[in-house]
This record gives C-alpha cells, structure tokens and sequence, in this order.
C-alpha cells in the first residue's frame, strides 16, 4: 500500500525565532510525500542527508513502533520549495511526510500529524523551535498565527482572493545567525502582537525590518518591493530569500523593482487550501 501526503508552502510574516511566536502565510509552492508499505521492518529514504534524517524523524514520532518494526517503509519527497532559503521546505516536507503516514496508519487528527513534523525539526535540528508556524502555513494555508513555545495555535484567518507572493532568491545562499534575532525580541513580540489582531502586513513590514540586520539580508530590498506596490514584504524565516505579498495585479511591478539584483525571482498566489491526503495501491 502507498500513501500520499500533499501540502502547500507557506512564507513568513513573523519570525519565531526572536520571541518563540511567529506567524506565517500560505502560498500555492507544494511538497508531495510518498510512503510505500511493505512486509518486513525498516525505513529506507535514500541518502543520510538532513532532509533524510528529517523524514526518519519524523516517521518515528507519529508512526507507533510495533508498526515501524512489523513493516518496511520506504519514503520519497518531492518539491517545489527551494531548500535552504527560508521557504519552509523542511517544514513541509516533514509535514507531508507525517501526513502521507497518516493515510496508511491513520488516519490521525490535525494535532497529530502537525506535532510529529514539529518534534521531529527538533530532534533532527533542522529547526529551533519546531516551527509551529511554518508547518500551519503548508497545513491549512491561509494566515496562523502560532505561540511555538506552547505549540499552541493563536489564530487562523483565510487570506483574501487575489494575492501574490513574490519571492526573491539570491544567488548566494549566505545567511546571517538567526539566533542574533533573540539579542532585540522586543520588535518581534511587537509583529507578533500585530498580526494575532489581524494587522498582518503590518506586522510582516516590521518583521522584515528588524530581521534584516540579523540575518545578512538587504533593507532596500523589500523597501523597494513596498514602494512597488507590495502590501507587505520580509526575509522569508531565516532568510536569505525575501518575499513579499501584493495584489495579483501589481506582480509585475513588484518583479520590476527587483531588477539588477543577483538572483531568481518566484512568483506563487497565496493559498488557502489545506493539505490532503489518500491511499493507494
């Protein structure tokens, strides 16, 4: 039997790295996840790389054991999420993972699937604070807003029709040290505050602001991206990808102030769609 675990991705509006409390948006960018069951024991996922090592991670937290022992599991993930940017492609794909366990072993309530990839970001190390936020962003879509510290959702909101994300991926991956972002919680807490009353692009432009210095990003980047017209922009997590979220119509603006820059340029509608899952065989 296969099961198949499909989510969405999602962007930053609040980093938790700062305060333990983030929030994040949505977008149409998936991660696809495939488990294939068979007799005998073992988790077979390819390579021992740290997206491997996550997908055993996570395998382990919500599969129970007598499970993990009686059958082989074979998992593979694909993507359009570039990893290593900030664009949660770890979160999703723990996610999917989780989710694609679901179908075949399940299935499992939200709760479930959404704390076995948050404890698994833990124990591989992939994330902080298990990023919460980031996985209700490929979960459910929409606007969440999280309280990691106390894997607690504080609210979701669906985003309004006609938005796009436009992400720009510099060439270099270099990234600054996310755990400066805790030396200053105090505009993080203030984003935060923000968008757990709904002022999202609001708390997203602060969030970018006091995040730039921390994480190597380039202020003028999404300075220039707001005077294009976007209602929002920030390093995407802990960058060094920058993302900002406009009116469909005002995409091609927006790409046009990003001219010069050494890098690609993404362009995904935000999402509301939740994650799904089926079996096969």
């Amino acid at each position: 039997m296969r099961g198949v675990g499909v989510v969405g991705g999602a962007i930053s509006l609040v980093n938790a790295v700062a305060a333990g409390r983030g929030a994040t948006l949505g977008i149409e960018l998936g991660t696809r996840a495939e488990i294939e069951v068979t007799e005998g024991g073992g988790t077979h996922v390819g390579s021992d790389t740290a997206s491997s090592r996550l997908a055993r991670a996570t395998i382990a937290r919500i599969v129970p054991e007598r499970h993990i022992k009686r059958y082989g599991i074979r998992v593979s993930v694909s993507s359009e999420v570039p990893a290593g940017y900030g664009l949660k492609s770890s979160s999703a794909a723990s996610t999917a993972v989780a989710l694609a366990c679901s179908a075949v072993f399940g299935p499992y309530r939200d709760r479930r699937v959404l704390m076995a990839g948050v404890r698994a970001s833990i124990d591989s190390g992939v994330s902080i604070t298990g990023a919460l936020d980031d996985a209700c962003g490929c979960y459910y879509g929409g606007f969440n807003v999280t309280d990691n510290t106390a894997n607690r959702i504080a609210r979701r909101d669906r985003a309004p029709r006609g938005l796009s994300a436009v992400i720009f991926v510099p060439r270099k991956r270099r990234r600054g040290r996310p755990k400066d972002l805790r030396r200053s919680p105090g505009p993080f807490a203030r984003a935060w505050g923000l968008a757990r009353g709904a002022s999202y692009w609001e708390a997203m432009n602060i969030n970018g602001f006091a995040a730039a210095p921390a994480l190597g990003s380039d202020p003028l980047i999404p300075a220039r991206m707001l005077g294009a017209g976007a209602l929002g922009a920030s390093v995407s997590g802990n960058g060094p990808a920058v993302a900002a979220v406009c009116r469909s119509t005002d995409v091609t603006r927006v790409r046009r102030a990003l001219a010069g820059e050494d890098g690609s340029i993404i362009v995904s509608r935000v999402s509301n769609r939740a994650a799904r899952s089926w079996t096969a065989r």
